[in-house]
């Protein structure tokens, strides 16, 4: 898949945990995922077919999984969706990467992230 096929598009979903061990030994347990890890508080989880991330978190709300959308250009997507009536939360940095989190009319809070 091209970077541009990815554009505006559902690309990883990343569950907060409170113990990232426990949680590897059992996915890989039940479903045969592969995992990556990137310092003691983060775990990329790859199932063959997409990829997601566990990140330490000590009090994580089960069944809040974040849905990350990706976007070519991540200034783009972010005036897209002020424009449209969301609310940023946060804005961060990381190793691969860049992204902003946000808030939906309902509530929901999602993030978009970009490799560029």
């Amino acid at each position: 898949m091209t970077a541009s096929d990815r554009n505006l598009r559902l690309d990883y979903l990343e569950f907060a945990v409170a113990d990232i061990a426990a949680t590897k030994a059992f996915y890989g347990a039940a479903f045969g995922w592969a995992f990556t890890d990137y310092g003691p508080d983060y775990c990329e989880f790859n199932d063959g077919g997409m990829k997601g991330g566990f990140h330490r978190q000590s009090a994580p709300r089960p069944g809040g999984a974040l849905v990350v959308i990706y976007a070519d250009d991540l200034a783009d997507a972010q005036r897209r969706v002020e424009a449209a009536g969301g609310a940023i939360t946060a804005q961060l940095e990381f190793p691969g990467g860049r992204r902003f989190h946000f808030t939906d009319p309902s509530g929901y809070e999602l993030a978009v992230w970009t490799d560029r």
